[in-house]
C-alpha cells in the first residue's frame, strides 16, 4: 500500500510530467485556497478574462454602443454554439446555439420533442438524476397527461443500455438522460443508448453537464437528436453563464419551441403581427442574447482549442485514477467508500467518496481552504478539472478528509 510520502512523490512526478501544466497559471489565483475540488461546480476564472471584460466595457459595449448589435452582437450565440460544438461537443457546425439557462433550454427542448411524437404518452428519465431533469419532465408530463417513466439505477454504475432497453416502447416519446452522472460521475454509454431509444422511435434528450469540456462526446457520429449543457463548469464561463442547446440539423426545421420570442422570429426586425420561426437553429432563441455572460467562456474555448480534448480528457483520467489511489491508501481504513466506477473509461472528471460524516467533513475542509463538494446523503465530490488541477492538489484535498476524519475520532 503507498504511502503519503509516496504518494508525495508520485503527485510530484505526475504534475512535473503533465504536458499541460503550463495552463495552470493562466488562471486567476485563489488566495487562501489551497485546493479547488469543485471545478465541475464553477470553473475557475481565466487572467484572460478579466482583460476580456474590460476591454468590452470599454470598447464593444462602452463606445460602440448600439452599434455592436449589428457589428457582431446577433450572431453571437451561433457563433459560440459552434465553437463549443467543434471543441467540446463533435458536432458540426450549424446545430448549436448558446441562449438561456440550463433549466429554460431543456424545457424548450423536451417541450418541442414531446409535440414532435403525438401519439405517444410516456416520457422516460432516470428516477435519481439532477433535480432540474426530473421535475421538468415531470412538469412536461403532467401538463400533457402523459406517464413519467422512471428508470432505476445503481448509484455507482449509473443507467446502462439494458435499463434503458427495458423501460422504452412503442408509447416512448422522448427520453431524458445525463451523459455523466452529477454523482457518481460514471459516463452513460451515449451512442448505444441513443439507439436503443431510435429503435423505440423515440427521441433522446441527452443532458451534458458534467461532460462538456472534460469527456468527448460525440453527438453526430452517435446519431443523437438533441441536448444542453451549462458553460460555467469546465468551460468556465462564470457563475450564471448561459447555457447550450444542440439539436441535430435534420430535426431543426421539425421541431418548434414553446416559448416564440422576437429573437426566434424568421425575420427578427419586421415586427410582425404573427409569429413566424426562424430556419435551422435561430427558432431556438427566444430573448436577447446574454452578451456579457458570453464572455467568459471564449477565453476557455481559446484554451481548449490549444490544449485539444484529447489531452485534457488524459489529464482527467490521470487526476481521477491518482484521487481514487490515494483514497484507498489513506481513506479505506476509515470507513471512506469509493462512490465512483473504478474503470477509468466508465469515469467522468469528478471522484465521488462516501462516508455518514461527510457534511461535517465538507464544511470544516471549506474552513481550511480546500474546497470539495457535498452531495446529499453521504458524498464527498471532487471535482478535477484538467486544466486548472494538479495532481498535488487532489492529495492535499485526501489528505484533508484524512485528517478530518482523524480529528473526529479523537
Amino acid at each position: 500500500m503507498s504511502t503519503t510520502p509516496d504518494l508525495h512523490r508520485t503527485a510530484a512526478e505526475l504534475d512535473a510530467a503533465d504536458p499541460l501544466r503550463a495552463h495552470i497559471e493562466r488562471f486567476v489565483p485563489a488566495p487562501g485556497v489551497t485546493a479547488y475540488l469543485d471545478g465541475n461546480s464553477l470553473g475557475r476564472p481565466l487572467r484572460a478574462t478579466q482583460t476580456r471584460l474590460a476591454e468590452f466595457v470599454r470598447d464593444a459595449w462602452g463606445t460602440r454602443l448600439i452599434r455592436a448589435w449589428d457589428e457582431g452582437w446577433m450572431e453571437r450565440p451561433f457563433e459560440l454554439g459552434d465553437r463549443i460544438a467543434r471543441a467540446a461537443l463533435g458536432a458540426a457546425a450549424g446545430q448549436t446555439i448558446v441562449a438561456d439557462s440550463t433549466t429554460v433550454l431543456l424545457y424548450k427542448l423536451l417541450e418541442a420533442a414531446v409535440a414532435a411524437r403525438p401519439g405517444r404518452r410516456e416520457i422516460v428519465v432516470e428516477e435519481t438524476n439532477f433535480p432540474t431533469d426530473r421535475f421538468v419532465a415531470a412538469a412536461v408530463a403532467e401538463r400533457h397527461g402523459m406517464t413519467l417513466r422512471r428508470i432505476p439505477a445503481d448509484p455507482v454504475d449509473g443507467v446502462t443500455t439494458a435499463d434503458v432497453a427495458a423501460a422504452v416502447g412503442d408509447d416512448t416519446a422522448v427520453v431524458v438522460l445525463s451523459h455523466v452522472d452529477y454523482r457518481s460521475g460514471v459516463i452513460a454509454d451515449l451512442a448505444a443508448i441513443t439507439a436503443v431509444a431510435h429503435d423505440a422511435g423515440a427521441l433522446i434528450l441527452w443532458d451534458l453537464c458534467h461532460s462538456a469540456g472534460a469527456v468527448p462526446i460525440g453527438l453526430d457520429a452517435a446519431g443523437a437528436d438533441l441536448a444542453v449543457g451549462c458553460t460555467y463548469k469546465y468551460l468556465n464561463g462564470g457563475p450564471g453563464s448561459p447555457a447550450f442547446a444542440y439539436v441535430a440539423a435534420r430535426h431543426q426545421d421539425a421541431l418548434r419551441p414553446p416559448i416564440e420570442g422576437w429573437m426566434g422570429a424568421a425575420d427578427v426586425f419586421a415586427m410582425g403581427g404573427a409569429y413566424e420561426p426562424g430556419a435551422g437553429m435561430r427558432r431556438f432563441i427566444s430573448g436577447t442574447p446574454p452578451i456579457l455572460a458570453m464572455l467568459a467562456m471564449e477565453d476557455m474555448l481559446d484554451l481548449l482549442d490549444e490544449a485539444g480534448l484529447d489531452a485534457v480528457r488524459a489529464k482527467s483520467v490521470s487526476l481521477t485514477s491518482f484521487t481514487i489511489d490515494a483514497a484507498d491508501a489513506l481513506l479505506a481504513g476509515y470507513g471512506v467508500r469509493v462512490l465512483s466506477p473504478r474503470d477509468a473509461g466508465r469515469r467522468g472528471g469528478h471522484v465521488t467518496l462516501g462516508h455518514p460524516d461527510s457534511a461535517r467533513i465538507v464544511e470544516r475542509l471549506w474552513g481550511e481552504g480546500v474546497i470539495p463538494d457535498f452531495r446529499h446523503p453521504d458524498g464527498i465530490r471532487l471535482g478535477l478539472s484538467p486544466l486548472s488541477t494538479t495532481h498535488a492538489e487532489a492529495l492535499d484535498g485526501v489528505l484533508a478528509i484524512r485528517a478530518a476524519l482523524e480529528g473526529s475520532n479523537r
